[in-house]
């Protein structure tokens, strides 16, 4: 079973920044678009962020200017940089890689946003 292996979620207070990490298996990481998705209690999962192969991302409106995604080749890890944190932004992350249209998802990991 494939396993992306996220890690750096938290609590942090409004106005906060956290980042995420996400490192994955060479073979799925390589030529995989690499992405976040974020499920807050009583609503659907949703896309924050994505990174093709070549660096080209891809982001939710209501994280636009807020938000970084990025990956490291080298270690076939994706992070995604949170900025100026809002209590809306309170939901579990999820990694989540795209290889030739199948879907591997991470185990998720909790983002708490308040004061």
């Amino acid at each position: 079973q494939v396993q992306l292996v996220e890690s750096g979620g938290g609590l942090v207070q409004p106005g906060g920044s956290l980042t995420l990490s996400c490192a994955a298996p060479r073979n799925i990481f390589g030529v995989s678009v690499m992405g976040w998705y974020r499920q807050a209690p009583g609503k659907q999962r949703e896309l924050v962020a994505d990174i093709s192969t070549g660096g080209r991302t891809n982001y939710a409106d209501s994280v636009k200017g807020r938000f970084t995604i990025s990956r490291d080749n080298t270690k076939n890890t994706v992070y995604l940089q949170m900025g100026s944190l809002k209590p809306e932004d309170t939901a579990v992350y999820y990694c989540h890689a795209n290889k030739w249209g199948y879907d591997y998802w991470g185990q998720g990991t909790q983002v708490t946003v308040s004061s």
